[in-house]
């Protein structure tokens, strides 16, 4: 078996350099849902079943699009035609999504014109998304593939703190953040515009640069007989035959991305009431909600982008501090536990400047969710079915956030006393306690090959 050569440090940031502008759409996305449809008219406690639909359409696509990608070769690559059409959908809604208001449809018409969108977004992400994780995979040797995902998590959080900041920077400048009731602010609108631009001109510039390595080359690198080039790819196979780091970093999976789908869900919410004092206001049900229509919901949103920002930086740092732990292990432990602190110190917060610490906090969580699982899962795999093996491990990030966004309506009203707003702030603590659950998983873990 031929070994992978190295590559230059540019030839690895042109393989991941796309998803700055895929992440840009990711963030946007993620910042921006619940702010979307609470102005469109939701109810709180019916925030996060539209974040079902994202994490849904990732479970269904991702594993599709590994699986059809490992038997694609083209002239253009085998990953880089799903990632190229898949950003050019992504660009189409993301001009339609924020206009859910805007067209003059009535609420419920407005909300599902929203879902359908946000279905289509999220597909398309996907679709963009998975397949610069594979390249690295198809492409780097085990020696450089810690690297390569550092390169990959920088620029993540590049996009993201470019995305997070577009409402709040175009809101500085003068464009509106405020508009009539059930209409989306000029801010934001504009912001997902500029997304969508950067995004395909990044997407364009992996596409020319990247050259991925022909059938015959690529069988050589990993090892891939003749008869197992022929092997139909049987998904509950592969499960079953999975390395045991495939289950056991998907258990710590599952409590992380639970809590970062309530962070997504009720951040909004918990910055407009314990920090900005948003006003109360009956909603059409009759129950006390925040008045989203309010200037001060609405600069809330714009602060909740910066404190995505923040969180974004405070991952760009703590990734260049995890290579310095020896063990793995440690690292996921020591970031996941951060976390857990930041997200439990905002119950105690009510300031929008202190607020900076606990999201740094958690941007030490997010570091380590970026890096280390790929990173651990790689290692343990063969060349033969990467895309498909990472298509399905895309299932321990999708089904905990469907889990949940299914409970996350059920778990507030649990935590509501009548009379009174959701204290949506309980549900970011409960994602600090899903992180120290997390970290006490991180010890089953198994590493290596065949293990």
């Amino acid at each position: 078996m031929s070994k992978i050569p190295d590559l230059s440090f540019w030839k690895l940031w042109n393989i991941s350099f796309g998803f700055f502008g895929v992440q840009i759409a990711y963030a946007l996305q993620s910042a921006n849902i619940s702010r979307i449809f609470s102005t469109l008219g939701a109810d709180p406690h019916d925030l996060s079943y539209f974040w079902i639909l994202p994490p849904l359409a990732g479970i269904i696509v991702q594993p599709i699009i590994g699986a059809m990608s490992d038997r694609t070769w083209t002239r253009f690559g085998r990953r880089i035609p799903y990632l190229f059409v898949g950003a050019l959908f992504a660009v189409a809604v993301m001009c339609l999504l924020p206009n859910a208001g805007s067209f003059g449809m009535s609420v419920g018409a407005a909300m599902i014109f929203g879902l359908i969108s946000l279905m289509f977004l999220d597909t398309s992400i996907n679709m963009a998304m998975q397949p610069f994780k594979m390249m690295v995979g198809d492409m780097v040797n085990e020696k450089q593939k810690g690297l390569a995902y550092s390169i990959q998590s920088f620029l993540c959080n590049a996009g993201s703190l470019a995305g997070y900041l577009f409402p709040f920077i175009f809101a500085a400048i003068g464009i509106s953040n405020i508009a009539p009731k059930g209409v989306i602010p000029d801010s934001v609108i504009y912001s997902f515009y500029i997304g969508a631009i950067i995004l395909i001109l990044c997407v364009i510039y992996t596409s020319a640069k990247v050259k991925e390595y022909p059938p015959k080359l690529y069988a050589e690198y990993h090892g891939i007989k003749e008869d197992k080039k022929e092997e139909k790819t049987n998904m509950l196979q592969l499960l079953i035959k999975a390395p045991a780091a495939f289950w056991t970093v998907g258990l710590v999976q599952f409590f992380c991305w639970a809590a970062f789908m309530f962070m997504w869900t009720y951040t909004n919410g918990t910055v407009a009431a314990n920090v900005f004092d948003a006003p109360a206001t009956l909603s059409t049900s009759g129950a006390m909600v925040i008045d989203t229509a309010s200037s001060q919901y609405q600069t809330a949103g714009d602060w909740v982008g910066i404190l995505f920002a923040v969180q974004a930086v405070g991952s760009v740092i703590w990734a260049t501090i995890i290579p310095q732990f020896k063990s793995l292990k440690v690292a996921y432990v020591v970031s996941l536990l951060l976390g857990a602190a930041g997200f439990i110190s905002i119950l105690f917060i009510h300031d929008q400047y202190t607020l900076f610490a606990s999201f740094l906090l958690i941007g030490c969580a997010w570091a380590a969710m970026l890096a280390l699982p790929f990173t651990i899962l790689t290692n343990a795999l063969t060349g033969s079915h990467m895309g498909t093996y990472l298509g399905l491990f895309n299932g321990s990030i999708c089904v905990p956030q469907i889990v949940a966004a299914s409970l996350g309506g059920l778990l507030l009203k649990m935590f509501t006393t009548e009379g009174s707003i959701p204290p949506e702030v309980n549900m970011l603590v409960l994602a600090g306690v899903f992180l120290i659950i997390g970290a006490c998983c991180v010890g089953v873990i198994k590493e290596g090959k065949g293990k």
